[in-house]
């Protein structure tokens, strides 16, 4: 089962479900106490901590995914093939790896850490904010994606020139262009130069 707020469980063995808690973080990332994940988004925002994943095939073309127009929280807006909240002691390594799974029915290969970016993100359609403190990842995808459609619309490989042109006709999340930038180092070293980031 696809794990949304109204599914999520923080212990699933206790027979009924409880919010979903997000790790509260001060400015330098280190942890400073939970809270559950819609109040944490509420305005202004409290600082948490996330990731964001960025596949790509052989080729070098990066695997968008356009949210499920079911999500609370910016749906049916196209983002970077993964992102989310680890659990409370969860490493965000191990919470990209399951999410990226969960999504899209696919492990990454060679996925690799990819720094930190810290921002502030509003996002006018909900109301809700995104105070993150967001680990960063690239990686390959080789097998083919089978999206819970629960939490994917559509998914899409793009090329850099595709990406721009699709970002300037469709819509995209609040924070994709920031932790796209913030993970480019990474991004040119894992593709080459000859595929463009």
């Amino acid at each position: 089962m696809p794990i949304t707020p109204a599914t999520a469980t923080n212990s699933p063995s206790s027979g009924t479900a409880e919010p979903i808690l997000l790790e509260l973080v001060d400015e330098d990332g280190a942890t400073i106490g939970t809270a559950e994940k819609l109040a944490a988004h509420q305005p202004p925002g409290r600082l948490h901590r996330a990731f964001s994943v960025f596949l790509f095939d052989e080729r070098g073309r990066l695997l968008l995914q356009q949210r499920a127009l079911g999500k609370y929280h910016s749906p049916g807006v196209w983002s970077n093939t993964c992102c989310g909240h680890p659990y409370p002691g969860e490493a965000p390594f191990a919470a990209a790896a399951r999410r990226t799974y969960e999504e899209l029915g696919v492990s990454p290969s060679l996925m690799a850490e990819a720094g930190t970016v810290r921002y502030n993100h509003p996002d006018p359609a909900s109301g809700l904010v995104e105070q993150e403190f967001n680990h960063l990842f690239v990686g390959m995808v080789q097998a083919p994606v089978r999206p819970d459609e629960q939490e994917v619309a559509a998914t899409a490989f793009v090329t850099p020139q595709e990406l721009a042109e699709r970002h300037a006709q469709d819509t995209f999340s609040a924070w994709f262009m920031t932790v796209l930038d913030a993970a480019r180092p990474a991004v040119r070293e894992l593709t080459g130069p000859s595929a463009g980031w």
